[in-house]
């Protein structure tokens, strides 16, 4: 006997399973359903995540090559491909809305204990966004070309354990500061972005609320030096400065004072000019802020809306579904 239990079914042991069922009896995800359930559905396209298949076809192909293994993932059988496109096109997806947040509930519990990266307490996030290539032949609804379709993601990453806080599928076309003026954070949160997220208006209503922002810094932006720091020894820093925006319309967006911190990057051989408004924290400990930030890089580098569970709402303009 088999006493050792797979990758896949420790993976799905993550699931609360009370929860999972709680939320297909509220949202009545298995109305009228005759053989597939929804954990068989929720199975099927988990296996469609974690072994990159692009179709049905691959799905079914995969878990039917494996049988005496699927009753240890509460399978009976390898969903048929029809039975399984029906299902992904008419069963409610709130209900995997409602298993994705117990998740994480859940994740976060086990994260908080172990990933620290800073000293301090203050909540640090990362926010960023980009963009998924689709074909226009398939998701017709997403044209972000004349040939070429897309969505952008937009996405807040939590420190405190690598966790996804926030996350918004938008067109292709929408600007990241766009969707960043409609977030709200709280006082004495540090939030880390790229010079995408550069806008002082938006700067400037950080700093009115308490929030500290670490980012690039524009190589055209236009400032004056109001005092220089002394630069730690033995460090990577060149410069750290305090500056004021010299350009009338950028003053008047931003009026507050500002820091400049120069950073050398050996691997890249080049410097990196990161703009922030906190006058506190060492220029050290602006930097590895910054560097952090790749995080979400990383976790976005993992994302295909091929892959992901059975359709996502993308504002009013259709479902992203797998092609049959």
């Amino acid at each position: 006997m088999v006493r050792t239990a797979s990758l896949f079914s420790q993976l799905l042991s993550l699931v609360p399973r009370h929860r999972f069922h709680k939320a297909v009896l509220e949202h009545r995800a298995e109305h009228g359903a005759k053989g597939l359930t929804c954990w068989d559905q929720f199975v099927a396209m988990m296996f469609c995540q974690l072994a990159s298949a692009n179709t049905l076809r691959e799905i079914h192909g995969g878990l039917a090559s494996a049988l005496g293994r699927l009753r240890h993932l509460g399978l009976k059988d390898a969903p048929p491909r029809s039975t399984l496109s029906y299902a992904n096109a008419h069963r409610p997806w709130p209900f995997v809305r409602d298993t994705f947040n117990a998740t994480l509930e859940t994740a976060r519990g086990i994260a908080d204990q172990h990933r620290r990266p800073f000293r301090f307490k203050n909540p640090l996030v990362s926010i960023d966004a980009t963009v998924i290539d689709l074909c226009c032949t398939v998701f017709d609804w997403a044209r972000y070309q004349r040939t070429k379709g897309a969505v952008k993601l937009h996405l807040m990453l939590d420190h405190q354990g690598c966790l996804p806080a926030w996350a918004m599928l938008t067109d292709g076309k929408t600007h990241e500061v766009r969707i960043a003026r409609q977030m709200s954070f709280a006082r004495g949160t540090i939030v880390a972005c790229d010079a995408g997220f550069v806008d002082y208006r938006l700067f400037a209503r950080w700093c009115r609320e308490g929030v500290w922002f670490v980012t690039r810094l524009k190589s055209k932006s236009a400032y004056r030096v109001v005092a220089r720091r002394p630069l730690p020894q033995g460090s990577k820093i060149r410069a750290d400065e305090e500056i004021e925006l010299t350009v009338p319309s950028s003053r008047k967006a931003c009026p507050h004072r500002l820091r400049r911190v120069v950073v050398w990057d050996e691997d890249n051989q080049r410097e990196i000019h990161l703009l922030t408004n906190h006058l506190t924290f060492g220029a050290t400990t602006i930097a590895r802020i910054y560097k952090d930030r790749w995080q979400i890089e990383m976790y976005q580098s993992y994302y295909d809306p091929c892959h992901t569970f059975y359709y996502l709402e993308v504002l009013d303009l259709g479902c992203v579904r797998l092609a049959a």
